[in-house]
């Protein structure tokens, strides 16, 4: 059976009306920019002929009701279906508090966007006849009370069912925490681990096992598109912070059974308060970039002294912006050798050290329908 389904994804939203706008000098987030931003998506979007939208995480600033009520209702406007999840910033707490939502009031807000069943923070959907969307809560509060990324052994066993069930439609699954590492070594490093699903490997079994090859995320806030044995993770960047960006990716399956994935990325060029927001918001980050340069520099695996790290931290301004861009090539050939080469790994560079520009553009062949184990060698073409 012949498949083709046209959708878009834009992530992490932080939208956050005026009068709740918080501000801390060091925070990334351009929020001023989060309304206007969408509008501008929603506005070349309703021009697509879309089948859906995905919206994996972070919708709002700090989960506030009104930020919440305002999108749910904007979401109601819009002429093709959309589908969320909740991400870090939407269930901050266990228990309702002055500022935010409780954990589980989520699913109340979103009811005509996957959650039919708002008595839990995970759903399946069946979007278009044979394609079904799986919608997960990475959100879990441990004994301690801390917010990690984790999904629960309810969950989990839940979805072993739906997929038991799915075995002949096209599965995406959409989750907030990165499930492949986007970063050198992201699972095990102090700063990007926080990004991560904490039991990705888990998730990853089952997900191979049943043969689902598409996983769309957020948090990282970067475009950049991860393969691990089969399984991509398509993680689209923030669009309140740069470069601003949204995907709209068309799905084709053949009467064969062979699937193929275009992927192609847009940017918010600019807002009515914000004419230049792509200049702008790359100094905004590259002016706030010091502090974590600092700490990039002088934990594992660098541990470089304090002293030293000061002094090439500014050197490094633009190396979030870069990073965030996609398709990054980065090369400091002025740092010490160790230095360089840690941050080039940062870059879009295969292991037999091609360049490789997927993150942004590009048509990945995904195999045939219920074909598992695909390697990491399954990219049909590249355009940069």
């Amino acid at each position: 059976m012949s498949i083709n389904f046209r959708f878009a994804v834009v992530s992490d939203l932080h939208i956050a009306l005026p009068h709740t706008i918080w501000d801390h000098p060091s925070r990334f987030h351009l929020v001023e920019a989060s309304i206007p931003a969408f509008e501008s998506v929603i506005e070349h979007l309703t021009q697509l002929n879309l089948d859906f939208l995905l919206l994996p995480g972070d919708l709002t600033q700090h989960s506030e009701p009104e930020n919440h009520t305002w999108l749910q209702e904007r979401l109601t406007q819009l002429p093709f279906p959309t589908y969320v999840i909740p991400g870090n910033h939407d269930v901050p707490v266990l228990m309702a508090n002055q500022q935010s939502i409780g954990f589980a009031d989520f699913p109340h807000y979103y009811r005509k966007f996957g959650y039919e069943d708002s008595q839990q923070l995970y759903y399946t959907h069946q979007l278009l006849p044979g394609v079904r969307l799986i919608g997960l809560n990475s959100n879990f509060f441990n004994e301690q009370g801390q917010q990690i990324g984790r999904l629960d052994t309810k969950q989990l066993i839940w979805l072993e069912e739906v997929l038991a069930a799915a075995a002949n439609e096209v599965v995406l699954v959409m989750v907030h925490h990165n499930v492949v590492e986007h970063l050198p070594h992201q699972s095990r490093h102090p700063i990007g681990n926080r990004y991560m699903l904490e039991n990705a490997p888990q998730l990853l079994q089952i997900l191979r096992y049943y043969g689902v090859k598409l996983v769309f995320t957020g948090h990282l806030h970067i475009q950049d598109v991860a393969c691990s044995e089969g399984v991509y993770d398509i993680t689209t960047g923030s669009l309140v912070s740069y470069p601003h960006p949204y995907r709209v990716l068309e799905f084709q399956q053949d009467n064969h059974g062979r699937q193929w994935l275009q992927i192609l990325s847009h940017r918010v060029e600019s807002v009515p308060d914000f004419p230049n927001l792509q200049n702008l918001s790359r100094q905004w980050m590259g002016d706030r970039s010091f502090p974590f340069l600092v700490k990039l520099l002088t934990q594992h695996p660098l541990n470089l002294p304090l002293a030293q790290a000061e002094e090439l931290a500014p050197s490094l301004r633009d190396f979030w912006a870069t990073i965030a861009d996609g398709d990054a090539l980065l090369d400091y050939p002025h740092f010490p050798q160790a230095v360089r080469h840690h941050i080039q790994t940062y870059g879009a560079i295969a292991n037999d050290g091609i360049p490789t520009f997927i993150d942004n553009n590009s048509t990945l062949l995904l195999g045939e329908a219920g074909e598992q184990g695909i390697n990491n060698n399954s990219l049909l073409s590249t355009q940069h």
